[in-house]
C-alpha cells in the first residue's frame, strides 16, 4: 500500500481531517471529494491505483474525523473548505474529482474557482434533478440512499456488524479487502457494543436540500469554465441494472460543458470502491494530470 498520512486543515468551525497520500515531484495533484453519507477514504483504492500522483481526499463537515466540524454544511460551504485543504498543502492548482454528492461540490467548487483546478472529473454524480418542493427532504434520502441513511437511526455492537450490514447492501456484492474495511470503520464513533456512524444527520439534510432544490447548484455542470468529463456507472444504488443516470437523462441534459464516459460493470459504489471501477476512474484522472 502506499504510504499516507492523516493531516488536520483549519477551516471555519473546526479542523477538517484530510488524508494525504504524497505524490511524486512534478506529478501533479488529485483533489479528491467523497460523496453525502461517505468519507474521504472512499477514494483510497483510486489512491493506490495512481501511485506516484499527489491524492488529497478530505472527510468533509459532518463525516467521518470531520463530524465535529460545526457551522452549516452546503456545496458552498465544502466548496470554501476545498480552498482551505489545497492552500494548506500549498497547491495552486490541482485536478479536482467528486463521486455523487461530491459531484456536485466539484461543479460549484470548479465554476467559482477556476484558476484552482486544472480539470474536473466527476464520478456519478454532478448533474441535478429536480425533487418536487412539498416531498420531505428525508423521504427523498430514503428512497435515494437507503441504507446509508438508515444507518443514522442504529447501533452497532462491533466492527464486524457493520461490516456486516453493508455487506448484505446488493451493491457491495463483491467488494471486500482492506481498502473497504477501513472505509466503513472510519465511519464509525463510540465504542463497543454502541458504535454508530460518523455521518451528522443535520450535516446530511442541509446538504440535500442544497443539492436537490437549489438552483444555482443545479447550474454549475452547465456553466464550467474547465475541461469535464462525467464518468457514468452502468447500475444503480441499489445495484439496480438502470444506474442513478440512465442513458435518457444524460441525452436529455444536453451537456456542452462536459463530456460524458459510460463505465459498464459497475454499479454507484463499486465505481469507486471495486478493483475495476477505481482502475478506470484512475485512468482518467491520471490522463487529466498529465
Amino acid at each position: 500500500m502506499r504510504d499516507f498520512t492523516d493531516v488536520g486543515v483549519e477551516v471555519p468551525g473546526g479542523t477538517l481531517a484530510v488524508r494525504h497520500w504524497p505524490g511524486a515531484p512534478g506529478a501533479g495533484t488529485v483533489l479528491a471529494v467523497h460523496g453525502i453519507a461517505s468519507n474521504g477514504l472512499s477514494w483510497a483504492a483510486v489512491a493506490e491505483a495512481l501511485d506516484g500522483v499527489e491524492v488529497i481526499a478530505p472527510d468533509l463537515r459532518g463525516r467521518g474525523h470531520s463530524r465535529d466540524v460545526a457551522g452549516e454544511s452546503s456545496m458552498a460551504a465544502h466548496a470554501d473548505d476545498l480552498l482551505a485543504v489545497l492552500d494548506h498543502f500549498g497547491v495552486e492548482q490541482a485536478v479536482l474529482t467528486g463521486h455523487s454528492m461530491g459531484g456536485f461540490v466539484g461543479c460549484v467548487a470548479a465554476e467559482r474557482d477556476p484558476h484552482r483546478y486544472r480539470h474536473l472529473v466527476l464520478v456519478d454524480g454532478g448533474l441535478g434533478f429536480p425533487v418536487p418542493a412539498d416531498m420531505d427532504i428525508d423521504q427523498v434520502l430514503h428512497a435515494v440512499i437507503g441504507p446509508a441513511m438508515a444507518k443514522l437511526d442504529m447501533e452497532f455492537a462491533d466492527r464486524a456488524a457493520y461490516h456486516a450490514f453493508w455487506a448484505a447492501h446488493p451493491a457491495f456484492a463483491g467488494l471486500g479487502g482492506e481498502v473497504v474495511r477501513a472505509y466503513l470503520d472510519r465511519d464509525l464513533v463510540g465504542a463497543e457494543p454502541r458504535l454508530r456512524s460518523a455521518c451528522r444527520a443535520a450535516a446530511i439534510r442541509e446538504d440535500a436540500e442544497d443539492e436537490l432544490r437549489n438552483p444555482a447548484v443545479f447550474a454549475a455542470i452547465h456553466q464550467l469554465r474547465v475541461p469535464a468529463e462525467m464518468l457514468w456507472a452502468e447500475r444503480g444504488l441499489r445495484d439496480e441494472p438502470t444506474g442513478l443516470y440512465p442513458p435518457q437523462v444524460i441525452e436529455a441534459a444536453a451537456l456542452t460543458t462536459v463530456a460524458t464516459r459510460f463505465v459498464p460493470g459497475v454499479n454507484h459504489y463499486s465505481i469507486l470502491l471495486g478493483a475495476a471501477g477505481a482502475a478506470t476512474v484512475a485512468g482518467h484522472l491520471r490522463a487529466a494530470v498529465a
